[in-house]
């Protein structure tokens, strides 16, 4: 029953995580667009009062006239009904800390740890992961601080920064968890340039211009900056928060490098919509996305293995699947901390082995993502019996 309730409140907290996940990225995928398409103002008097730019726009059966205005009108009070934009970002992280404390801090013997990897107990694992969080953002705002004039030197030693933390995490923890590490790390810088510099930036010229002071433009300056961070972080966020139904990029050989160069295909394919945004349609950019993405294809593509030697028969690897699969992988598994089978795949029978021959000849030897954190021991001899009877035919007599 415990495991039924966490089983629950996983899905309940992980549904409120890709809600608010969708609020956040749309409002933030929309001030980007916003920002890069404003037009010079065409009345004398809007830009008296200080608009920068505006955008007319059409939707949902009306039309919007959106103007910006960098330190505030000029000449009249500010309006006390303000809309900010924060809630969706700090709901976003609360909740995907959350899932991170369900599955992987309470589970972390099953999703966090590896021993194939290194043999942690769980309170260093879970120290690691905390710390993993908190050092993300402090490297990251330092580099802000001291390179916020450079922005493209910024860009590479940041992008070198989370590679270099991808390759050490997957030398720490489980592959899978690695890259929701690397995902979670990115989503606190994110979360983190909201809650520390845009949000305060802007309360502060907020009470300048109540109190009928010249607000530091400054403040929206380095808001904007960071902004624009989180919006090329988003595409790679995104991807590790779907990747863990594709152990063919985390399980691959240098999982690490599939995770950098993904997140570099994402990056370009932002800039792409970034820049079409102001007008210019660079079609490299998506062009070297894909490039990228077929490299990478190709790079982790499995090898067709050669005929096996002697092939086992069924009656040698079912001892093999039934301690190290189904113990999990049943209608009433037996592994703590499993209410149903993951994913719904069953391997407690014959016929439901022989079913999912490929997903298993890719899961358990190709990729070896599965057993998860090879939490039920699986050796090398048994992978390779249950390989050479899946290049066998993965016959049941």
């Amino acid at each position: 029953m415990e495991a039924y309730l966490f089983d629950w409140l996983n899905l309940l907290v992980r549904w409120l995580h890709l809600v608010a996940g969708i609020a956040w990225i749309g409002a933030s995928f929309y001030f980007v667009m916003l920002d890069n398409s404003l037009k010079p103002p065409k009345k004398p008097e809007d830009a008296r009062r200080g608009v920068s730019g505006e955008l007319w726009a059409v939707h949902g059966g009306g039309f919007y006239n959106s103007q910006k205005l960098p330190v505030g009108p000029l000449g009249e009070p500010l309006s006390a009904d303000l809309h900010w934009s924060k809630w969706e970002a700090y709901t976003t992280w609360l909740s995907g800390v959350g899932l991170l404390v369900i599955v992987y801090w309470i589970g972390a013997r099953a999703y966090l740890i590896d021993n194939a990897v290194m043999p942690l107990s769980p309170g260093a694992a879970i120290a690691i992961s905390a710390a993993t969080l908190a050092l993300g953002w402090l490297v990251y705002d330092a580099l802000c601080r001291l390179l916020g004039a450079r922005p493209r030197v910024l860009g590479a030693l940041v992008y070198g920064f989370v590679v270099a933390v991808a390759w050490a995490l997957f030398h720490l923890f489980g592959a899978r968890a690695a890259y929701v590490h690397v995902g979670a790390m990115i989503g606190t810088m994110m979360v983190a340039n909201v809650f520390f510099v845009i949000i305060p930036g802007q309360r502060r010229m907020v009470e300048a211009i109540r109190a009928g002071r010249a607000p530091d433009a400054q403040q929206g300056l380095r808001g904007k900056m960071r902004s624009v961070h989180n919006t090329y972080f988003t595409l790679p966020v995104l991807f590790v928060m779907i990747s863990n139904h594709y152990p063919m990029t985390y399980g691959a050989r240098h999982g690490w490098l599939v995770l950098a160069l993904i997140g570099a295909a994402g990056v370009l394919i932002r800039e792409f919509f970034v820049r079409r945004h102001r007008g210019r349609t660079d079609y490299v950019l998506p062009a070297g996305a894909l490039a990228i993405l077929a490299l990478v294809a190709m790079l982790i593509a499995p090898v067709a293995a050669g005929p096996a030697a002697q092939v086992p028969r069924f009656a040698t690897v079912a001892p093999i699947f039934a301690q190290r699969c189904a113990v999990c992988h049943a209608e009433r598994p037996t592994q703590p901390g499993f209410a149903a089978a993951p994913l719904g795949v069953m391997l407690d029978t014959p016929a439901r082995i022989q079913a999912a021959a490929p997903r298993i000849q890719q899961q358990v030897i190709v990729t070896q993502a599965m057993p998860i954190g090879n939490l039920t021991g699986m050796t090398p001899e048994e992978r390779a019996q249950v390989g050479a009877w899946l290049a066998g035919g993965a016959r049941l007599e």
